[in-house]
């Protein structure tokens, strides 16, 4: 792992695999990364600080003032050696408030705010006046400089004119550079957006600053500032895009810029960890651009990515430098893990390392290791790749069952990750992998989270910097929070031991296990501030951070606390909250009050805490936004930010320290310090000397302060080995199989001849250096394969999934429990009569691809045979097809009681694959069918509604008709004169809007006509006559009679060529009747003539036949995928028509 990392998770419980929030707090210049208003604060959780730079990748300090006062651009600059207060007072052992008033106020504040420092993030709290006290210009408890000790030498400077400012970005462009880069900005929370920007300049170490405005253009609005992580000199500034998008590109650390117009708005940078000038820019829509110029010209990467999905390859695993791993999206919907090279990513560059689909924002490329998460069923399943091998699912202990999972370390070999089990709220566990990073173990149970001000999770796990394998946690138990410590990797922890006297001297009575000491972990929500906890790995062992001592963790009565041992003893060293930060490469210390009251002092010590000298650093109490330290290889600057009131401009001081030390350390200012947990020597596998400078020497100590001596490994003993996978620590310290776990499941994959390790129920902690001892008795054994008859075979999809679409790949995985894998014949069988014969379960590692050419419902079938026996196992899959079409069809017009046949037609042709719901009439529930047709009989007279609805997949579509339900009724067959078919777009609307006009000339009352215009040309129609309302002296025969009248009205009408309507001026179309003879009257007595029956179905079919012949050759000329289909109500040619429609959709749905 880094040298110290505090740790965050994701609030999203589906975002899984991230890389937990990585902070380097004591390195001079922190991460560079932005959420909610902070660059730098949140991670991109997956990639190591040097290569990021999102957003802007320094910092971000939120001023809370936002008021217009103007200041005149001149800067003030006030260089002084700033005296000591009383030089007659010794050194003494704690520090006092320096302000009373104000810190009696800021405890009257909420907690909350206590902790964030006094930073706001909207930007709009106001800061408290200055108020002066006494206390601040004597306090006889704490130790100040005497008079012929060497004094701080300060310079301060203002940004003039940017008091309105709330942002500000700060970035030391790197060792040996004498060059700080300030962008103010004044963000408008109001607008959403950046109005006005400054940026500065400074050569001398933040002496003096120059303002740059002229240089990037008066008007410009910056936005954001990126630092070339492997070249500090190269520089790129963006403007805000509600102005302009456009990049300022500088070569000699801001000294000067030139302008280049970008056609896109750029969201997010990464730069290559080894290529200078090679970078990846995210883009407000979601696509990925690279250049290889520095940002001079850009080039389209891949659309739809995942925001912070993108990653550069990794030396010596990747091939290609060029390579980007990235998570994008297809254009259903769907996830991908994506490979390409970024000078050239077409689609046939572009390679998919995982089969399959994956969940958003799971993808983590994270040194050796790939991860991505895959959900089905509500499920997640993890899998890793390790070293750009093949993906192997995470293997879990069986019942932990993540409802998320986060990635907390691939450091060392081995996997670090957070899983917030099934039953678990408030809390993680922690489990640590093999080097493979498959199989999982528990290392600690229900780890304490917190949520930060961003709104991201905070996991209470702190690596401390420079000892491996040492982690600090909080863990709740019994509903109470306490802080635990390991020094081997999670295998082992303890409490820690309490302090034995406070700062006066009195002791403390605090019993382990009952009373413990108790440390806050939580990482700084300001970048520029140290945290609650800080390590050093230049400063081996120390370890500073805000606590109490009790029986459990409180954010009351905290104090100060300092370990010089790797945290087997603590002392308390102030008794309020402090900043702290190590100073000359870890030599020293430098303590500041946390900034909700101002200051003007700092606290030095050379002891490691025992002795703290007190100095001021400013004339006037300042508001401490933030602390550069350590910039320079040579220089020994750090840098204070912040206000002196709300209504003052940012005041920039910088202090040399310099001063403060005599002379360079030589060797005899060093000694030996051995790294133990409580008197135990062996730290992970061997005795551990370092070199570190005797506490109390002002010398100074240059970049080796402390090293590894000398690491001698140590005998093999129990506490060197943590339990292997399916196995569970008991009370007794052994480890035993869990209930779940299946003994023989370690043989599976082995073969007859071969040896396979079965484990003893112990692992190796990973990077343990032990040797000899019990290694030999917990190192896993190698024993002969068995042989066996294949048994527990398992047959499933890649995704788990029981459906598929028509000609998507589909993956079959085939896992056998027992039996001779190298020896065992297996058979696949698709079920739609292709199979393929693997001699071996090694050939199916990867899975088994078919695409399915046809919908339907497939059988698949795998056996497993070897010469002792077989075994097989089968799934169901269901293919379908995308519906695009459905068209019911039904008559106009029923005769009451005679049962009807009702039929969706459905484009693509489906067999028994979809679902149809079949709404009648008035009825509150649906007839649900597999068939496209149903039948069904009305008993009531009267117009009624018929809606059917096909589902398919995750979509449903429908159509409705409206039917006439008569006891009697007559029809007759129209034609229309040639020019209307030059008219006809053949499309629904206007067949309705032409019967519509048809009705209103046939001069029939409305309600006893019905008009059905038939799809195709030439344009045909059918008429329906319907009864009139009855009264109750009518009787039937006079219905009858009535009807018939009317028919004969209608036809001699027709025949005299005096029914015409006009279609458009000039063009007036004339209604026929076909000339054929009148069927009888259609009604649900069995007394009408079987033969006038017989002739009208036979001129139906006629009229049918030319029909679809006539459609045919329209179908084949129009080269159309849409088919209509027309029928003469009250007969039943549907058979005929629905195989005609099967016979040529089915060519589009079969194959692909």
């Amino acid at each position: 792992m880094p040298n110290s990392r505090s740790l965050s998770l994701s609030p999203s419980l589906s975002l899984s695999l991230d890389l937990i929030t990585v902070l380097y707090p004591n390195v001079g210049v922190p991460t560079g990364l932005e959420v909610d208003g902070f660059p730098g604060i949140a991670p991109k959780l997956e990639r190591n600080a040097e290569e990021i730079n999102s957003r802007a990748p320094l910092g971000n300090f939120t001023e809370s003032a936002l008021d217009e006062e103007l200041f005149s651009d001149e800067y003030v600059k006030s260089e002084s050696v700033l005296e000591s207060e009383d030089a007659a007072l010794g050194r003494a052992k704690r520090s006092v408030p320096e302000f009373l008033e104000s810190a009696r106020s800021a405890d009257a504040r909420s907690e909350e705010q206590r902790k964030t420092s006094g930073l706001r993030v909207d930007g709009q709290g106001k800061r408290a006046e200055v108020r002066w006290n006494k206390d601040d210009e004597h306090d006889g408890r704490v130790s100040d400089s005497r008079p012929d000790e060497p004094k701080l030498t300060s310079s301060t400077f203002a940004l003039a004119g940017d008091s309105a400012h709330n942002h500000a970005v700060v970035y030391w462009t790197g060792k040996n550079s004498s060059v700080i880069l300030i962008l103010t900005k004044l963000y408008d929370f109001h607008l959403g957006s950046v109005t006005e920007s400054t940026l500065w300049r400074s050569t001398d170490y933040g002496s003096t600053y120059e303002r740059l405005n002229d240089k990037v253009g008066v008007k410009t609005v910056l936005s954001y500032l990126y630092v070339c992580p492997t070249n500090k000199r190269k520089i790129m500034v963006l403007t805000d895009p509600e102005f302009e998008s456009s990049v300022l590109i500088s070569s000699d650390e801001g000294a000067s810029y030139q302008k280049y117009r970008l056609n896109f708005f750029v969201l997010s940078l990464l730069f290559h960890h080894t290529q200078e000038d090679w970078a990846l820019a995210y883009s407000h829509d979601q696509k990925l651009y690279s250049s290889f110029d520095f940002g001079r010209k850009w080039q389209l990467v891949h659309e739809r990515v995942t925001p912070n999905r993108f990653y550069w390859s990794v030396t010596g695993l990747d091939k290609d430098l060029g390579l980007v791993h990235m998570e994008a999206h297809t254009p259903d919907g769907h996830c991908q893990y994506v490979t390409c090279r970024a000078q050239a990513c077409s689609e046939s560059s572009r390679t998919y390392p995982f089969s399959g689909y994956i969940e958003t924002n799971s993808l983590v490329v994270q040194d050796e290791y790939v991860f991505v998460q895959v959900t089905t069923t509500g499920r997640a399943s993890y899998y890793v790749s390790y070293q750009r091998e093949h993906f192997v699912r995470i293997k879990i202990p069986k019942y932990s069952l993540p409802k998320d999972m986060h990635i907390v370390s691939t450091d060392q070999g081995q996997v670090f990750t957070a899983v917030q089990e099934w039953n678990q709220n408030d809390t993680y566990n922690l489990y640590i992998s093999d080097t493979r990073g498959v199989y999982f173990t528990l290392a600690l149970e229900n780890v304490r989270t917190s949520r930060g001000l961003g709104g991201n999770s905070m996991i209470d796990l702190y690596e401390v910097a420079g000892i491996e394998g040492m982690l600090i946690a909080n863990r709740k138990v019994e509903n109470q929070v306490k802080t635990y410590i390991t020094y081997n990797k999670g295998r082992d922890w303890r409490l820690l031991q309490a302090p034995t006297t406070d700062l006066a001297g009195n002791p403390i009575h605090c019993v382990l296990p009952f009373c413990s000491l108790h440390l806050q972990l939580q990482m700084s929500e300001n970048p520029y501030l140290s945290g609650s906890i800080s390590t050093k790995s230049s400063a081996p062992g120390v370890i500073v951070a805000i606590g109490n001592i009790g029986s459990e963790l409180s954010y009351n009565n905290v104090a100060m606390f300092i370990s010089s041992d790797a945290g087997n003893n603590w002392r308390q060293i102030f008794e309020e909250e402090h900043n702290v930060w190590f100073l000359d490469k870890g030599g020293a210390l430098v303590a500041v009050k946390q900034p909700t009251v101002p200051t003007r002092h700092l606290w030095i010590s050379f002891d490691e805490g025992r002795q703290w000298t007190r100095h001021s650093f400013s004339a006037m109490p300042l508001f401490v936004d933030g602390v550069l330290v350590e910039a320079g290889a040579e220089n020994q600057i750090m840098t204070f930010f912040g206000h002196f009131s709300h209504r003052s401009e940012w005041q920039l001081i910088k202090i040399d320290y310099k001063s403060i030390f005599t002379r360079r350390c030589t060797e005899g200012d060093y000694q030996t310090w051995h790294l133990h947990n409580q008197g135990e020597p062996c730290i992970m596998g061997q005795k551990q000397i370092y070199m570190k400078r005797r506490p109390g020497n002002y010398c100074m100590v240059g970049w080796d302060n402390s090293r590894i001596l000398s690491a001698e490994p140590c005998i093999c003993r129990a506490h060197d080995f943590e339990c292997d996978y399916g196995f569970e620590r008991r009370g007794d310290g052994n480890c035993l199989p869990a209930f779940w776990f299946n003994l023989s499941t370690l043989s599976r994959s082995c073969s007859q001849g071969q040896n396979y390790l079965n484990s003893t129920g112990y692992r190796k902690v990973v990077a343990n250096n032990c040797t000899k001892g019990v290694k030999e008795m917990y190192t896993a054994r190698k024993q002969q394969c068995p042989n066996r008859p294949p048994r527990g075979l398992v047959l499933t999809t890649r995704d788990d999934k029981l459906t598929a679409n028509m000609g998507s790949n589909v993956t079959f995985l085939v896992r056998l429990e027992e039996g001779d894998s190298m020896r065992t014949n297996i058979q696949l069988d698709f079920g739609d009569g292709t199979a393929v014969s693997y001699s071996n379960l090694s050939w199916t590692q990867e899975g088994i691809r078919h695409v399915y050419r046809s919908a339907g419902i497939f059988r698949v079938t795998v056996q497993a045979e070897n010469s002792l026996g077989f075994d097989s196992s089968s799934l169901y899959l269901h293919v379908t097809c995308p519906v695009e079409h459905i068209q019911l069809l039904a008559p106009y017009v029923v005769i009451k009681n005679k049962e009807v046949n009702l039929t969706a037609v459905v484009w693509p042709s489906h067999f028994r694959t979809l679902t149809y719901f079949w709404w009648l009439g008035n009825n509150t529930e649906p007839i649900i069918t597999l068939d496209s047709s149903v039948s069904h009989t009305f008993s009531t007279e009267g117009m009624v509604t018929v809606t059917v609805q096909v589902s398919s997949g995750d979509s449903i579509l429908q159509d409705t008709r409206s039917i006439a339900i008569q006891e009697f009724f007559k029809s007759l067959l129209l034609s229309f004169s040639p020019n209307l078919d030059e008219a006809n777009p053949d499309i629904p609307e206007w067949r309705q809007d032409v019967g519509r006009v048809i009705k209103k000339v046939a001069d029939i009352p409305e309600e006893q006509l019905l008009v059905a215009v038939f799809p195709g040309i030439p344009t045909a129609a059918e008429l329906f006559l319907l009864p009139p309302p009855r009264n109750q002296s009518d009787g039937r025969k006079q219905t009858e009679e009535d009807l018939v009248q009317i028919s004969e009205i209608l036809v001699n009408a027709l025949n005299q060529i005096s029914v015409e309507f006009e279609l458009k001026p000039g063009s007036r179309v004339i209604v026929y009747i076909t000339q054929l003879t009148l069927a009888p009257l259609v009604d649900s007595i069995p007394r009408h003539s079987s033969s006038a029956m017989l002739m009208l179905l036979s001129v139906v079919f006629l009229g049918l036949a030319v029909f679809l012949i006539y459609k045919f050759k329209r179908y084949i000329h129009a080269n159309s995928f849409y088919i209509t289909y027309s029928f003469l109500p009250g007969l039943e040619p549907l058979n005929f028509i629905s195989s005609f429609h099967a016979h040529h959709s089915s060519r589009f749905c079969s194959s692909i």
